[in-house]
């Protein structure tokens, strides 16, 4: 039996976490976030109905994401319409943020009168499939199919490690843009794409690298896109769309936006994904002769378990190996995850190509924008 001491000690150590995560969304420009959280947690501390809401979660490692799930749980009943009184301060429904203090009691009220709405969204890990990521891997994709230096660029099968809904996945049909006035501008992609990643670089343009790649290679010929996820999402069902919808910050009109393209495009261009781990989706990965195969990820590698990695890992040296020209078809890896930087941890986009070495071609913010060139002296694994 656990004491009544034992229990204020979790509960604190609970209070803790979301609070971290309320210092996370100050900094990541999220105030309305920030605020509802800080007050979560004391309201957590206090006995208060957010503490019935993560009590089932109390003690959970940081992964476990417990003001994440809160969030989502809530922000998912003001975009069914059920908070009226809280929409009116979450821009998603049509309401504002700037006066963040006065939506906590219709916050606090939402979960209490709620209870079991919000205990089975607790149950559930988010899923951010987060679209802004699409310019890091797109921006290593190109890179890798004009290093082949082939006289016109192969086709391209995507593979996803940890794609939820696999929005990713049609990462080729979006459009990246960015520039300045007076200085660089760039874009890569279809001009009528319903998913513009605006601001993708910080100084208008890619490193020469980048921007001299995506010049030779302004469009791909993606001939499969296949992804896994523990807990896949589907983008055309209501309910998947309403969880992809509630896990996006409300502080961020232009990712709400990136996201209702992209949910768009899911219904023009197919994508599959399994309900599998990482290493067990690559056991039946294989080349294609002729074709170049991508396997990518973004943000996913903290979620999985050491073992499980160290297998994925032994699958993605068996394919580097096995690529050893057009016969066997080519092989190139891309990542997008974060490497913590003394006290910091820092996103970089890496790729490796066959047996090759592994290169840092660029880092970005969490969310795949502003990026600039990686300082690689800096970034030892």
């Amino acid at each position: 039996m656990t004491s009544t001491g034992e229990a204020h000690v979790t509960r604190a150590r609970t209070a803790d976490l979301i609070d971290m995560q309320a210092q996370a969304c100050a900094e990541l420009k999220a105030p309305l976030y920030a605020t509802l959280l800080a007050r979560a947690a004391q309201d957590v501390r206090d006995g208060g109905p957010c503490a019935d809401a993560v009590a089932p979660l109390e003690g959970a490692p940081g992964p476990a994401a417990v003001a994440l799930r809160l969030l989502g749980a809530v922000h998912a009943l003001v975009l069914l319409g059920e908070t009226p009184e809280l929409a009116a301060h979450y821009p998603t429904s049509g309401g504002s943020a700037d006066h963040p203090e006065a939506a906590w009691g219709p916050f606090r009220r939402a979960v209490a009168e709620h209870p079991e709405h919000i205990a089975a969204w607790m149950r559930r890990p988010p899923q951010t499939n987060e679209v802004g990521r699409a310019n890091m891997l797109i921006s290593g994709l190109v890179t890798a199919v004009a290093g082949l230096a082939l006289p016109e660029p192969p086709p391209v099968r995507l593979l996803e490690l940890g794609a939820s809904a696999g929005l990713n996945l049609r990462a080729d049909r979006f459009r990246t843009a960015s520039g300045r006035p007076g200085g660089p501008e760039f874009s890569w992609g279809d001009p009528g794409s319903p998913v513009v990643l605006d601001g993708a670089w910080r100084d208008g343009a890619p490193p020469p690298r980048i921007a001299g790649a995506a010049a030779r290679v302004p469009a791909l010929d993606v001939v499969e896109r296949l992804g896994c996820d523990v807990d896949p999402l589907d983008p055309l069902d209501p309910a998947g769309a309403l969880a992809l919808r509630a896990y996006v910050w409300p502080d961020h009109p232009s990712r709400t936006a990136r996201l209702a393209g992209a949910l768009a495009l899911a219904r023009q261009v197919p994508a599959r994904v399994r309900a599998r781990g990482a290493a067990d989706f690559l056991v039946d990965a294989a080349l294609r002769p002729g074709t170049l195969t991508v396997v990518w990820h973004s943000v996913m590698r903290q979620y999985v378990p050491a073992e499980e990695w160290s297998r994925a890992e032994g699958e993605l040296r068996r394919l580097r190996t096995a690529a050893t020209g057009p016969e066997t078809g080519w092989f190139a890896h891309l990542a997008f995850e974060p490497r913590r930087i003394g006290g910091t941890h820092r996103f970089v986009l890496t790729l490796r190509v066959g047996e090759g070495p592994e290169e840092v071609l660029a880092e970005a913010h969490p969310w795949g924008l502003d990026a600039r060139a990686a300082e690689v002296a800096s970034l030892a694994p």
